[in-house]
């Protein structure tokens, strides 16, 4: 397994591959996942989700038929008040919520070649 990701990371990094990062400079994870992603050649377009929050039709459209629960942040302080874990909102709710409140969108979100990624996953990354 260690082999194949070696060679989608190298693969990449010989393309340069273009991918879309949705994430936040103060986020340590998404930092982490900067770095791993340079280092291996991913020429990223960065949105600051802080700044340029994504609207309810771009989200929809970025979740398109993966599971909406995936993108919520359960380290989000609303999350753990609304107790979203016991009694997870519906897909509409999540959405309008996560346009609101980009902090409850799990971080980063890569996007390349119709795939997803959502937080830091090597694996995922490697098959991007």
């Amino acid at each position: 397994m260690a082999t194949k990701r070696a060679g989608a990371a190298k693969r990449s990094a010989k393309t340069g591959k273009k991918v879309k990062f949705l994430g936040k400079p103060g986020c340590t994870t998404c930092r982490k996942a900067k770095s791993f992603m340079e280092r291996r050649g991913f020429r990223l377009y960065y949105r600051d989700l802080a700044k340029e929050r994504l609207s309810s039709k771009e989200l929809e459209d970025l979740i398109g038929n993966r599971d909406y629960k995936d993108f919520l942040n359960s380290r989000n302080e609303l999350f753990r008040k609304k107790k979203m874990r016991e009694n997870p909102p519906t897909r509409r709710e999540a959405i309008q919520m996560m346009a609101k409140e980009p902090n409850l969108i799990r971080r980063p979100v890569v996007v390349a070649g119709g795939r997803v990624v959502v937080g830091f996953d090597e694996e995922g990354i490697a098959r991007l």
